[in-house]
């Protein structure tokens, strides 16, 4: 069974990691913290996939128009070199537009998100940091990254975490009629708009017909 494999597995390092993870069987997602890998949860409620959709389809809408060489993807596998052990699947991504073909995993992300569910709130194995802090701050030491997003999926809720000169800002929306920003990457919605379609943010709700 996948849970007492991971509780088997010991330390490993990014590549050992890779190769451990290509072997695995179709549907199972693990990441590694710290050299600790850890296995995510399969398979993701509804609600988790329709917020990663859309939120992939505003993003790309606005790179479209505002930095067509940049495009975002949903649970792609990053590698980070400059963050340690640590080789996560991010919910949706901004990576390069014209990533080789066979490059499998990118190295330079822009804009890094996740979705939290129940799992994301359990420790990670050995440490006393939970998942979604350890994503949150390995995302943030990334050179390249301009943006952190932890949307919440059980209620409407975005934290936002961006770069400046004297370190990272942060700020918590749960209006859905709020005002969702992110300059660098021309997107301007409504925090609604990445709920549309859920029990959250009905049709009816948002203003279209039933």
């Amino acid at each position: 069974m996948p849970t007492a494999l991971a509780e088997r597995l010991g330390r490993m390092s990014p590549a050992e990691f890779w190769s451990f993870y290509e072997a695995r069987p179709d549907g199972e997602r693990w990441e590694l913290y710290d050299g600790v890998p850890v296995m995510m949860m399969t398979p993701v409620f509804p609600i988790h996939n329709r917020i990663g959709s859309n939120f992939e389809r505003l993003l790309n809408d606005a790179l479209a128009e505002h930095d067509p060489s940049r495009i975002a993807y949903q649970r792609l596998g990053i590698e980070l070199p400059d963050v340690g052990d640590y080789r996560p699947e991010p919910d949706v991504s901004v990576i390069d537009y014209d990533l080789p073909p066979n490059d499998r995993y990118p190295t330079r992300a822009y804009l890094l998100a996740e979705i939290v569910s129940s799992t994301d709130r359990e420790r990670v194995p050995g440490t006393r940091e939970t998942r979604i802090a350890a994503k949150r701050r390995i995302y943030r030491q990334h050179a390249a990254c301009e943006a952190v997003l932890t949307i919440e999926q059980d209620r409407i809720e975005v934290l936002i975490e961006t770069p400046t000169a004297d370190g990272w800002t942060s700020w918590t929306l749960t209006d859905p009629d709020a005002e969702l920003a992110l300059p660098t990457f021309g997107l301007r919605c409504r925090v609604g708009d990445l709920y549309e379609h859920t029990p959250l943010r009905s049709r009816r709700a948002s203003g279209e017909r039933p």
